[in-house]
């Protein structure tokens, strides 16, 4: 399986954390919450927590205030399937394909549900042939890019040539507060975003192949409740847990030590690294872990900083970033992690 083109997107507008916090502050909410939670949220957004702006589905933060079923339900359905469009179609013009040349659609998400899937409307609006087989994945949170792309090497294997992967996230569309330690930093770091990948059976890129060579995964139910969403007054509500970065670097650590021992290399043979980066706590975890140095993750943090957590999207704007810096050839390597608890990784060869 080869990455034939990659595409993102974005909304139109962006923020800073000192605009998200003079917002706050100017918000009902700022006067619901107690004392303690006020504090968490002032100290998140004005401290060097790996993000200094994000992009977020709203005209302006006022209206990320908002947080009612209805009013949430109706962002997402209105700025999902737009954002994973866009980003489908600047992949196809990247592998210089067209829309009738795509035999399947696999699009993942966590932040909303429609009824029939995003698949659907991704293929009404890219003009996908009617005979298309369309997938919609969910509940895997920010590690669903590699199942997804999983899925399409799996189709791949039998009977289509091309397999186009979407990621979409409108995490406004999955705002919550209260008091709650996790709710709040959770608000202040995730953004929206979409991300596209062409999966194919031969490489179509013409400066360099970017080839899918193997990947495992690993699930630990019983870490399920350290990260996940749950249903809140008929709302998303995200649960983080300081646990997070421990788990997100041991899972993390445990399958790239499965890959790399099954193809006999080590890990100073990875020359790029493409990892989800969560939050600025998970990439210094990750650096402690693997013995790395912060440039050895500069790709995943410098999407951090100007983008945010797109939860499962990330990670197409990272390897989009190190393609168009013309990161070194050679082994590179490919991990997601969140809800589930779960880890994927994959090891891809540059040439």
């Amino acid at each position: 399986m080869f990455f034939s083109g990659i595409g993102t997107a974005k909304p139109k507008n962006r923020y800073t954390k000192t605009e998200c916090l003079e917002a706050f502050q100017k918000s009902e909410w700022y006067k619901r919450l107690d004392l303690r939670a006020l504090y968490i949220a002032r100290t998140v957004l004005q401290r060097d927590n790996g993000i200094e702006t994000r992009w977020l589905a709203v005209n302006s933060l006022e209206e990320v205030f908002k947080i009612d079923p209805n009013t949430l339900a109706a962002r997402f359905l209105e700025n999902a399937p737009l954002l994973a469009t866009k980003a489908a179609e600047k992949a196809l013009v990247n592998a210089d394909l067209k829309p009738n040349d795509i035999d399947a659609v696999i699009v993942s998400t966590c932040t909303g549900y429609v009824c029939p899937g995003l698949s659907g409307y991704v293929a009404e609006r890219l003009g996908l042939r009617a005979n298309v087989f369309a997938y919609d994945l969910v509940g895997q949170g920010c590690a669903a890019a590699l199942p997804n792309m999983q899925l399409c090497k799996a189709l791949l294997t039998n009977q289509c040539e091309h397999v186009l992967s979407i990621c979409v996230e409108v995490s406004s569309a999955a705002m919550y507060l209260d008091n709650d330690p996790g709710v709040l930093i959770s608000a202040c770091l995730f953004g929206d975003g979409a991300g596209a990948a062409i999966l194919s059976r031969k490489s179509r890129l013409n400066n360099r192949t970017i080839e899918w060579i193997d990947s495992t995964s690993i699930i630990d139910p019983s870490e399920r409740k350290a990260l996940m969403f749950e249903q809140k007054n008929g709302m998303l509500c995200n649960i983080l847990s300081r646990a997070v970065p421990t788990l997100a670097a041991k899972y993390a650590h445990e399958v790239l030590n499965i890959l790399i021992d099954r193809f006999d290399l080590r890990k100073q043979d990875i020359n790029t690294w493409i990892m989800h980066a969560g939050g600025r706590d998970v990439l210094l975890e990750l650096e402690r872990v693997f013995k790395l140095q912060p440039s050895d993750f500069q790709y995943s943090a410098s999407m951090l900083r100007e983008y945010g957590n797109l939860s499962s999207a990330f990670v197409y704007f990272v390897i989009e970033a190190a393609v168009n810096d013309s990161a070194p050839d050679g082994w590179w390597w490919l991990s997601s992690f969140g809800a589930g608890f779960s880890c994927h990784g994959a090891l891809l060869k540059v040439s």
